[in-house]
């Protein structure tokens, strides 16, 4: 076996085997749009989030003074 042959076999072989897998690794990465950093202006409509889109606007309206049913809690910790 040649020092070539060697070389072929134990270095670039498994270099490019490393290099196709960190570029699948890294696709989404040169594919993805860019995130959105603290500080950058925000260009896009305002949003409000619900994890349930289906609930969003069913909401009831509680009056003050009116009990909330069985709503417990607070901004509270009991540690």
């Amino acid at each position: 076996m040649s020092i070539v042959q060697t070389i072929l076999i134990f270095a670039l072989i498994p270099g490019v085997i490393y290099g196709i897998v960190a570029l699948l690794t890294l696709r989404s990465k040169f594919a993805a749009t860019p995130r959105y950093r603290p500080g950058q202006p925000w260009e896009y409509p305002p949003i409000w989030w619900s994890a349930n889109p289906e609930g969003v606007g069913t909401h009831r309206q509680v009056n003050p003074g009116e009990a909330s049913g069985t709503a417990v809690g607070g901004a509270r910790g009991s540690w």
